[in-house]
This record gives C-alpha cells, sequence and structure tokens, in this order.
C-alpha cells in the first residue's frame, strides 16, 4: 500500500488541486494503475470533509478530521492506523497549499527500489515571481537548498527532507516526538536505523512563498525555532539547518546570486534578514516561546496560500 498523507488546514480549494495531481498520475500511468493507492486528507474543519464529499467520489480518496492536536500528533495518529510491517510499503507526507510535478508517483517508487532508502525528498519550487524582492528571496533559498541536497544525497551523507514533500518506507518507525518539526526528526530516526536519505532534484514540489515582511518573518521564526529544539531531542544528531551551516553553505552562495543591480540590494537586504530573524527566534526561545506543533492557523501566512 502507498498512502498519500495531505496536510490541509480550511485550505479545501488548494487541496483539492494536490489530491487531482496525484489522481492524475495513478490514472495516467499503466504501472501506477497496477498499486494499491490510498489518498487521505488530513484537516481540522469540518466543512471540508463536507467540501471533499461533494468534489471527489474516488475510492482511493479518504477524509480524515484532524483533533486540532498539531501536524505532528495527527500523523503520528495515521502513522499507527495505516502502519505496516511490509518495507516496500510507502507513505507519501505532503501538504495541501502546495502541488507536485506529473512524475512525481512514479521517481518516487522506482526510487525506493533500493532496498536501504529510508526517505526520499524533493525539489521545492517557487511560484513566486523573480522580479519582486520577497520572490527573489524565495529563488535565492531554494537554490541553495538544491545545491546542498544534490552534494549530501550524492555523498550518501545526512540532511533533513522537506516537509512540502517527502516519503518514507513503512515498517522502521511507528511514531515520532512531536517537539519538533516531522521533515528533520523523521531522517534522522531512519539514519539511526542505517537507512539512506535521498534527493529527487527531478520530482519538483510547487510553492507558493510569502511576499510581505510579517509573513516571511513570522514563517521563519516558527521553522527556526522547531529546528532549535533538536538540540534537546536529538543532540547527536547531524545539522544540516542551523545558524552556523547557513553562514558557511549560504553566505558566499546568495552573493553570486544577483542578476541586476536591484537583485544586489535585495541580497544585501537578505542578509540583514537572516540576522533578524534569528535574533528575534532566540529571543522568543529564551523567553521560553517554545516551538509549538498548531496548524499553520497558529501563525498564520495568508500570502502562502494560492486558492483559497
Amino acid at each position: 500500500m502507498i498512502d498519500i498523507i495531505i496536510t490541509s488546514y480550511k485550505e479545501p480549494n488548494s487541496t483539492l488541486r494536490a489530491v487531482n495531481t496525484f489522481l492524475d498520475q495513478i490514472k495516467n500511468d499503466k504501472q501506477l494503475k497496477k498499486q494499491k493507492f490510498r489518498i487521505t486528507v488530513v484537516d481540522p474543519f469540518p466543512e471540508v470533509e463536507e467540501f471533499f464529499k461533494k468534489k471527489i467520489k474516488n475510492k482511493k480518496f479518504h477524509f480524515f478530521l484532524d483533533p486540532g492536536e498539531g501536524k505532528s500528533y495527527a500523523l503520528n495518529l495515521l502513522f499507527q492506523e495505516y502502519g505496516s510491517s511490509n518495507k516496500e510499503d510507502i507513505f507519501i507526507l505532503t501538504d495541501g497549499d502546495v502541488y507536485v510535478s506529473p512524475n512525481t508517483l512514479s521517481e518516487i517508487i522506482a526510487a525506493f527500489k533500493e532496498p536501504k532508502i529510508g526517505c526520499i525528498t524533493a525539489k521545492p519550487t517557487s511560484l513566486d515571481d523573480k522580479n519582486a524582492k520577497f520572490g527573489y528571496w524565495a529563488a535565492v533559498a531554494f537554490a541553495g537548498i538544491d545545491k546542498v541536497r544534490k552534494r549530501l544525497s550524492k555523498e550518501q551523507k545526512f540532511f533533513e527532507c522537506s516537509g512540502y514533500l517527502f516519503a518514507i518506507r513503512k515498517g522502521v518507525i511507528i511514531d515520532f516526538p512531536m517537539e519538533t518539526s516531522e521533515d528533520s526528526i523523521i531522517p534522522y530516526l531512519f539514519w539511526k536505523k542505517d537507512y539512506k536519505i535521498k534527493y529527487l532534484d527531478n520530482v519538483e514540489v510547487y510553492v507558493k512563498n510569502p511576499d510581505n515582511w510579517d509573513d516571511w518573518l513570522a514563517q521563519k521564526v516558527r521553522n527556526i525555532k522547531a529546528h532549535e529544539n533538536l538540540s534537546k531531542i536529538a543532540p547527536d544528531m547531524p545539522r544540516t539547518k542551523s545558524f552556523f551551516n547557513e553562514i558557511k553553505e549560504g553566505a558566499l552562495f546568495a552573493i553570486t546570486q544577483p542578476r541586476s543591480i536591484r537583485q544586489f540590494f535585495w541580497t544585501v537586504e537578505l542578509y540583514f534578514a537572516r540576522l533578524f530573524l534569528y535574533k528575534k527566534a532566540f529571543q522568543e526561545l529564551k523567553k521560553k516561546k517554545s516551538y509549538n506543533d498548531g496548524w499553520r492557523g497558529e501563525v498564520t501566512t495568508d500570502s502562502t496560500k494560492t486558492l483559497d
């Protein structure tokens, strides 16, 4: 069984597109038709469930009404409900506000034919306009992520996955700690069990990023706080997302990206913005404002929504 789990927060139209993207792949590929799939949308709003009852009649589709305790809590419930001892079975995890390239399922299934592959992640691709400052910032960040993951995957070293889209082999772990982001801790749990992590740079997940300062700051601060919690949960975990690694891997790379005077000034602004957000995140952690595994509604970033 291949379980595709799509977590959402009251964004039915965007999530419908995400579901249909997967259903279209299954419908149009003869090899995929031979596989057993289940697509589950996880959302805490009953009205979203009613929306999908009207829109999708496919037997492969299911809806799970999240109890509202956070994304990691809901995923842990489904890991246990949908769990399997068969390591050929797969979980594919993604969000309702993104969608994937048409080759996603076939490439993931092919990659898992290597028995020691435990986690697979894809290439985040920005939907934002590079001619606007925040769109340019997103493009620089995603280009840096792509460069680092390509290298670490080729060298068979540890790296964290992308919560926008990643897949894991069933039958290896049954749950994970909820005090940090699932795309960080889950790959580490597999790594500890001697499984490899693979980056598929030919599989894209399309992402709308924040387009204003307040949304950008809220999203990034929350991400940093989630990763800093890893020091408590898994102190021996190799860190690929940290302040020092960002300076080491990203500072020189970012300055090579501008293609105009305007982009050069945006890059300089990005350096100061990143320093400010780390300062803010660390200040909040010092004040005991720790990472809280709530849905996106806890820190709403409306500009990342596409169809809702």
